[in-house]
């Protein structure tokens, strides 16, 4: 069967050659949908010869889609520019890739990489990903953030050995003004689903998001590493309850 890796971009250069390193031998093609980068990434992307194109970033969703109609494979690999297949994985797709057609698609775990800790817990492992798909099967949709596969009801989806791993943030500060900007969204998100916020709302879902990650699912098992994960986290929680409250207090004021 022949395997289509797909990977949307936008300022990876620190990122986009592992990525591309780990797929060798794996995909027979890797199409690379930029939003237009401003670093090195389409000079690496093209020495490594792979089927490069440009469009304006319209939400990750559609970047992701728009990548999909230009592959040629049965079967796609959709990966993060962050995100590389570990040998584990490797291992497991080649030892599948002529029974592929046993399952629709396939899913396996995520292990997260943060501020060069590995982590295990705090909610964020195994963090199970579909991310090999019958190119004709599936589509991407959902919310701004955290877009998701969209596969249909009776879709069979076997399970992969090994780790894609995801190096997710390299500092503090970078996690935070990422959380910042994912809070803004999934605000966004929730006011257009016709969610709304209590005054109480951010204090409590941000305790609960704490209390879940850090105690409930044992990120202090995972150090200094884990505490600063589990209180960004929450953090983001409370500041996109806080800007739901926002949307609110606009659409009041704008209706008077």
């Amino acid at each position: 069967m022949r395997i289509s890796a797909v990977i949307i971009t936008y300022n990876e250069a620190r990122n986009i050659r592992r990525c591309l390193d780990s797929l060798q031998g794996v995909a027979e093609e890797v199409v690379v949908m930029d939003a237009h980068s401003t670093d090195e990434t389409p000079d690496l992307c093209r020495q490594r010869g792979v089927r490069f194109y440009q469009h304006p970033f319209d939400g990750y969703a559609a970047q992701k889609n728009r990548a999909n109609a230009l592959t040629r494979g049965d079967w796609i690999l959709s990966l993060d520019a962050d995100e590389a297949l570990s040998p584990a994985l490797r291992a497991s797709i080649l030892a599948q890739r002529h029974r592929l057609d046993d399952f629709d698609a396939y899913s396996f775990n995520r292990l997260t990489n943060y501020c060069g800790h590995w982590i295990h817990h705090c909610g964020w492992y195994p963090d199970r990903k579909v991310r090999l798909f019958r190119r004709d099967l599936a589509g991407w949709g959902g919310p701004a953030v955290h877009e998701q596969l969209l596969l249909p009801p009776k879709a069979r989806t076997g399970f992969l050995s090994g780790d894609l791993l995801h190096y997710s943030y390299y500092t503090v500060e970078e996690h935070r003004q990422r959380a910042l900007r994912y809070a803004q969204l999934g605000a966004q998100g929730l006011y257009e689903q016709g969610k709304r916020a209590h005054t109480w709302t951010p204090a409590l879902r941000a305790a609960f998001k704490w209390l879940r990650n850090y105690v409930l699912l044992r990120g202090f098992l995972d150090g200094h590493a884990g505490w600063n994960v589990c209180r960004i986290s929450a953090w983001e929680t409370y500041w996109k309850y806080q800007y739901l409250r926002a949307l609110q207090q606009e659409d009041i004021g704008g209706s008077r």
